[in-house]
C-alpha cells in the first residue's frame, strides 16, 4: 500500500508530516520569544527527508509499528538557529524570522495538501468515469 502512495502522491505525503511538525516547532518559538534563555529550533526539512529516504527514494509509510515515522524523522532532524541578534536574557527568537518562515511553511503544507487533493480528486473522476 505505501508503494501506491508513493506512485500517487509523491513526496507529497511523506512531506506534510515534516511541514506540520516545523509549523508546530516554529509556533513554538513565537510563544517563547519572550522567554530568558529560550533558544530558538528549526526543523532541516531537506535534511530529514534525505535522512528518511537514504537512496533518494522516499518510502515513508507509518501503517505498521516500527515503520519510520515521518514526526520522529523531524524530531532527529531539530537544530538550534544561529542567532542574528541575541537578547541580552539569551533568548535567541527573531519574532519577525520566525512569522515569515512559519508563513512560508504554511504555503509549502498548503501546496503539498492541495496537490495531494488534486490527485484524489482525479483518481476518483477516473474511477467514476466523471459522473457524482
Amino acid at each position: 500500500m505505501s508503494q501506491i502512495n508513493d506512485k500517487l502522491f509523491g513526496i507529497h505525503a511523506q512531506a506534510l508530516g515534516l511541514w506540520q511538525k516545523r509549523a508546530e516547532v516554529l509556533a513554538g518559538n513565537l510563544a517563547n520569544a519572550d522567554t530568558p534563555d529560550y533558544k530558538a529550533r528549526d526543523v532541516d526539512f531537506r535534511q530529514a527527508l534525505m535522512s528518511a529516504g537514504g537512496d533518494g527514494k522516499l518510502s515513508l509509510a507509518a501503517t505498521e509499528s516500527g515503520h519510520i515515522d515521518p514526526a520522529s524523522q523531524a524530531n532527529e532532524q531539530l537544530a538550534y538557529r544561529v542567532p542574528l541578534q541575541p537578547t541580552m536574557d539569551g533568548n535567541t527568537v527573531d519574532t519577525q524570522m520566525e512569522q515569515a518562515n512559519f508563513a512560508a511553511n504554511s504555503v509549502h503544507y498548503q501546496a503539498s495538501l492541495s496537490f495531494i487533493t488534486a490527485q484524489i480528486h482525479m483518481l476518483r473522476t477516473a474511477i467514476t468515469g466523471g459522473q457524482s
